[in-house]
């Protein structure tokens, strides 16, 4: 059976190199391209590709993160990254990704690569594209939500707040809403550079806050930049969201 192959870089010559490499192999078939990682996530959506080549150093989202994304699919396939950069390794194997190649690949190097992912199945694809270990290491630039069926990557500097509903977290953003499965604590730990808790059920962030007031019972509130929303202030987090106004 061949396999479909995602070829994912920024510099068309080096996307043209791989297709060079590949273009005897009767085992392997490039179906897509992408110059980037936002494209990288929705072109593994569409096409759903085995094995996806991937440039780590790329304008907007990175590889990393966009294998990131790409892991938490139904049914991911197997990511190998390729960059002239060594110092990105150690990033690169906290993903757990099936392989690692230094630029200028040499085919035999890339046949290698590509027969070692060939030979996983699809719930070792899975455990080699899960990112738990080195999750903090990793930029993270967007929120992947799904919308009717589609994907829809929501930059983070558009992001307001997210707000905890049982297991369900809602992303508010600049455009409107989504819902997303991802948990609370981890995207606190994710962004805490950017983002400051005010409740148990709440992250917002740091750049959206305009102020402090109180509501008509009495209790603190969040006054956010051009959003009426009004979120509490829990006790718990009061003196920090003080400090925090206080001392921007």
């Amino acid at each position: 059976m061949t396999l479909k192959i995602l070829i994912v870089d920024d510099e068309e010559y080096a996307r043209a190199r791989i297709k060079g490499l590949l273009a005897s192999q009767v085992d392997y078939g490039v179906c897509a391209e992408a110059e980037n990682g936002v494209d990288a996530v929705l072109m593994t959506e569409r096409y759903q590709p085995d094995i996806v080549l991937m440039d780590i150093s790329m304008p907007g989202m990175d590889g990393l993160e966009a294998a990131r994304h790409i892991s938490g699919m139904d049914s991911p396939p197997a990511v190998i990254f390729t960059t002239a950069y060594g110092e990105y390794a150690l990033e690169a194997f906290s993903t757990k990704a099936t392989g690692y190649l230094m630029k200028p690949i040499r085919q035999e190097q890339l046949l290698q690569s590509l027969e070692q992912a060939r030979s996983l199945n699809r719930a070792q694809r899975m455990e080699a594209l899960e990112n738990r270990e080195g999750r903090n290491m990793l930029s993270r630039k967007h929120i992947c939500a799904r919308m009717r069926g589609n994907l829809e990557l929501i930059p983070i500097e558009d992001v307001v707040y997210f707000q905890a509903d049982q297991k369900y977290v809602t992303v508010r953003h600049k455009k409107g809403e989504v819902i997303i499965e991802e948990s609370l604590k981890s995207l606190e730990t994710d962004l805490a550079d950017r983002f400051i808790r005010i409740h148990r059920n709440a992250l917002v962030s740091k750049t959206a806050i305009a102020g402090l007031s109180k509501s008509s019972v009495g209790r603190t509130q969040i006054v956010l930049d051009n959003v009426k929303d009004q979120l509490e202030v829990s006790r718990r987090h009061l003196a920090e969201v003080r400090r925090f106004v206080r001392n921007r």
